[in-house]
């Protein structure tokens, strides 16, 4: 929320705007206790509420006040007001020196004045332990006292500057800090980051005070030349030439350009100071800002140029016989036409020498992280990239649970939304990387990214995931048990394209891939064995296929005839001779801890060879915790690990958890902890394909849900104390089908189901005996789910609707006379009976927990929907819950995530072929 000018903060009164980012808003403003003006930088609300948020804004307030220099912008004070974080700065009146060089190069006196000045405060920054990690002309303000080096917003205070210490973040992964406002740092969040990165950090190391010596070293570069030492068309080709190559001397600049008599008058020894700053390997590099001051300051007092100096003024005139052999003519006889010659073949037969091995090496990979953070998503996965590699799309939940497609162009700062792709499941884009191809409501839609209404391609029930061709065909899957079939792109009905082989136990068909010539496809072929399937390569025109090997999710095809493929959560890489139609060598290992749940596998690969993938989280950490009805904790977590579903025993004494091996897995394996001992058993061993753990009526025994065979789900019966033989019970005709109560009587299983066929449904199953016939407990009209019985077994309370903003918890009556009601008012989930029947508790989709009154003495009445507690985890899903109520409706049981930064999972490879070639 913007302030108004007359807006008081403390004794601080706002007067306008200066600049406003993602992450920071400053403003001018009148200190009316000292009658003067400052810059107070405050941090928006929408993030203030945050305490890792709150912890960086005074952490970065520590940091700036600790240093007191000429040249480096003075932080006065530190407030709070109401819900606002604010720093009160030096208001620095000048120009940046972005805007300076955008006039040109700068003449060297005023290079070596201006260089010495910001070498100086980094130096002071240095050695109180503080790396700036920002450093690059936007951040250089140029005021009539001298350089002011501004926005330690990505700094970070350390021990003694140097290797190995610093911050745990990558230079790759760093965000911008609370304090940055938008007009200093208008030259790009990433992009223009990258250009002033040293090696290092471009290669996910620490980034220490060597590191600050490379953006200086990149900055005295421009100023000298009026451009930047490094330069490409897109991020892939700029961190190449960091990577890889040399800037032109500063005094070889084109002629003809505005900098060229500049940057030729250049006085000797500045080169070689701007290229110790920019050696590749840290070691070689100057080691401290105090070394590159001495060294400025020496080329300026050997040039003749007093610390004020603004005009060149050489110490010696430069010496006559240098003009007299550039201006005087060629004496008849002289060898010199012969010398040039002869040179000229030398030169040649060099270049060539050196060129060629050059040209035939390998070329580089490149692996960074783009820039994918969207306001108010929790979290970004689904890589996409185009076929041109240029752009890539990815997929994004919001606080309310709904999905959303954003893309980001590989050479520009910031992702955009693509309209009318929400609530999608996945998104693949057409041949010509103009627009994406979805299913939703049992429909297959095409939208232009660029902007424009969704059209419908056909009706396609059941449909999932797809592939669009370069010959204007679509192939796509469909439920379990079916084979693919493929559609024109530009509408018509869907025909068959594949013929499961069902002699050789193939249940059905899954994830398609075109090969590039638009004929060819890879799909999975499943076999019931858990996520493994085979991976088969077909042609349209032809139901026949042959097997290429196996897999434990997805395939995809690149340019140089490599398949990718997982095992686990490895992406594996191997060559494809589409001819005899086999693949070559051995897999080669590609990328660790790729994400997998119910995508299995968020990987992508452009036709000309760049990747992406998005990575399961490298600590899995959450905690589980009791707390109160005020959501206060009552003591240390019960556990840390990957939890989901936490289900308290009839008694409250104990916990069924599902423990995740691997985050974002969408199964896991039941485990119980023991409240009083503060003990973890594991009771089921399923593989990691238990789901939705629900204790009997008198805690001795629960059940969990695995999923075979397609169309088929299987419940199991086990003792809580881990002793005895389990009992399984298959509910054929059933996919996805999840228990989420054994009922108060011990009567009946209550679970839902989210099937193709027949949508959502809340449906029950005779615990004993022989008749195992599901009955649904909601008619066939009604999309419902989280289905619980109250107590008494009168009332069954559910969600039904349709998308988050619809959906909403009723209780209809399951004894007596018919009735219906609705008790959410603001769309909810997951209801739990407590307290005997009498309140319902349930979740919303903004993270509330809500608890109602319910009258049943006579008919059915509820009240009015209160807040208990917001939830600190969401994980609505089918039949997935982040807490849990005790019976008596006082103690509960939530998962808490950890207390760290969101980083972003989603990496991109600029050249696949190369990597591969090189394992």
């Amino acid at each position: 929320m913007a302030l108004a000018p007359g807006t008081k903060l403390g004794p601080y009164e706002i007067i306008d705007a200066l600049g406003a980012g993602g992450m920071g808003e400053v403003y001018r403003a009148r200190d009316t206790r000292l009658g003067r003006d400052v810059a107070v930088k405050v941090l928006p609300e929408h993030l203030s509420a945050q305490p890792e948020i709150r912890a960086r804004f005074e952490r970065e307030a520590k940091t700036v006040s600790s240093l007191n220099h000429p040249n480096i912008c003075t932080l006065f004070d530190v407030g709070r007001e109401g819900d606002i974080d604010y720093l009160v700065m030096e208001l620095v009146e000048g120009d940046t020196l972005a805007a300076r060089l955008g006039r040109g190069a700068m003449n060297p006196a005023e290079l070596l004045r201006i260089g010495a000045q910001i070498a100086d405060a980094l130096d002071r920054a240095h050695r109180a332990g503080v790396i700036h990690r920002d450093l690059k002309p936007g951040n250089i303000m140029l005021t009539k006292s001298g350089a002011k080096l501004m926005d330690f917003g990505l700094a970070r205070a350390v021990g003694l500057a140097g290797p190995g210490s610093g911050s745990s973040h990558s230079g790759m992964t760093m965000t911008h800090s609370p304090t940055v406002g938008k007009a200093l740092t208008a030259e790009g969040t990433l992009l223009g980051t990258f250009q002033y990165m040293s090696p290092e950090q471009l290669e996910g190391a620490e980034a220490d005070a060597r590191s600050d010596i490379w953006a200086l070293g990149c900055v005295l570069y421009e100023m000298a030349t009026g451009r930047r030492p490094f330069e490409g068309r897109s991020q892939a080709s700029l961190i190449a030439a960091i990577l890889e190559r040399e800037p032109a001397p500063v005094t070889e600049i084109p002629s003809g350009s505005a900098s060229a008599a500049i940057a030729g008058a250049m006085p000797q020894g500045l080169d070689r100071v701007i290229r110790n700053c920019l050696a590749k390997d840290p070691e070689e590099r100057s080691q401290t800002a105090h070394d590159v001051k001495l060294q400025l300051r020496g080329i300026a007092e050997t040039a003749g140029y007093s610390a004020s100096s603004s005009q060149f003024a050489p110490a010696t005139p430069l010496p006559g016989g240098a003009a007299a052999i550039a201006a005087g003519k060629q004496r008849r006889g002289s060898p010199l036409p012969w010398a040039i010659a002869a040179l000229a073949v030398i030169v040649t037969v060099v270049t060539v020498a050196w060129l060629y091995p050059k040209a035939t090496a390998t070329p580089p990979t490149y692996r960074f992280r783009p820039y994918v953070n969207v306001p108010g998503a929790q979290e970004s996965f689904w890589p996409r990239l185009s076929p041109d590699g240029r752009v890539l799309a990815f997929a994004v939940v919001d606080s309310a649970g709904v999905s959303h497609a954003w893309v980001r162009r590989m050479d520009e700062n910031v992702p955009r939304p693509v309209v009318g792709v929400d609530g999608f499941g996945r998104f693949y884009w057409s041949p010509d990387s103009k627009e994406l191809v979805f299913i939703a409501q049992n429909r297959m839609l095409r939208v232009p990214v660029a902007g424009g209404a969704p059209v419908v391609i056909c009706e396609a029930q059941g449909g999932a995931d797809l592939s669009w061709g370069s010959k204007g065909r679509i192939l796509m899957d469909g439920r379990r048990g079916d084979s693919l079939r493929v559609v024109p792109s530009g509408g018509g009905e869907l025909q068959p394209a594949t013929r499961i082989d069902r002699a050789a136990g193939e249940t059905g068909h899954a994830w398609p891939c075109f090969l590039p010539d638009g004929e060819h496809f890879l799909y999975i072929a499943n076999t019931g064995q858990t996520n493994q399937g085979l991976v088969k390569l077909a042609k349209l025109g032809s139901l026949e296929s042959k097997t290429l090997t196996t897999t434990d999710g997805r395939v995809e095809y690149t340019s140089g005839g490599w398949i990718a493929f997982l095992r686990g959560t490895t992406l594996m890489a191997q060559k494809l001779n589409l001819g005899a139609g086999k693949l070559e060598g051995q897999p080669i290992p590609i990328a660790e801890n790729v994400r997998v749940g119910t995508a299995l596998g968020h990987f992508s690969l452009s036709d000309n060879g760049v990747f992406a993938f998005a990575q399961l989280a490298n600590d899995p950490v959450n905690s589980v915790m009791l707390v109160d009805r005020r959501g206060i904790p009552g003591g240390a977590p019960l556990a840390t690990g990957s939890f989901r579903n936490p289900r308290f025993s009839p008694d409250a004494q104990r916990i069924l958890v599902e423990r995740r091996e691997a985050f974002g897995t969408q199964s896991g394996d039941i485990s119980v902890l023991d409240i009083a001992r503060g003990t973890e058993t594991r009771l089921t061993f399923s593989g990691g394909r238990a789901n939705g753990g629900r204790w009997s009526p008198d805690g001795k025994r629960f059940i969990w849900a695995t999923f075979g065979a397609p169309g088929a789900t299987v419940l199991h019966v086990g003792a809580a104390d881990g002793l005895g033989a389990q009992d399984s019970v298959v509910l054929p005709g059933l996919t996805n089908a999840f228990p989420t109560q054994w009922d108060a009587a011990g009567s009946r299983w209550i679970f839902h189901t989210i099937n193709p066929g027949i949508g959502a449904r809340v449906l029950s199953v005779s615990s004993e005996g022989l008749n195992r016939t599901p009955q649904a407990l909601t008619d066939s009209t009604t999309l419902a789910a989280w289905g619980a019985v109250s107590p008494d077994g009168r009332w069954l309370a559910f969600a039904s609707g349709r998308g988050t903003q619809n959906i909403q918890i009723y209780v209809q009556s399951l004894l007596g006379p018919p009735g219906r009601w609705q008790i959410s008012t603001a769309g909810g989930f997951s209801p739990k009976w407590t307290k005997g029947g009498r309140e319902l508790v349930f979740e919303t989709f903004d993270q509330r927990l809500m608890a109602v009154d319910i009258d049943t003495k006579d008919g059915f009445h509820a009240g009015t929907p209160r807040v208990l507690f917001n939830l600190q985890s969401r994980m609505a899903g089918n039949g997935t819950t982040a807490w849990d109520a005790d019976a008596a409706g006082e103690k509960f049981v939530v998962i808490v995530p950890p207390r760290v930064e969101t980083t972003n999972s989603i990496e991109v490879v600029t050249d696949f072929g190369s990597l591969v070639n090189r394992r």
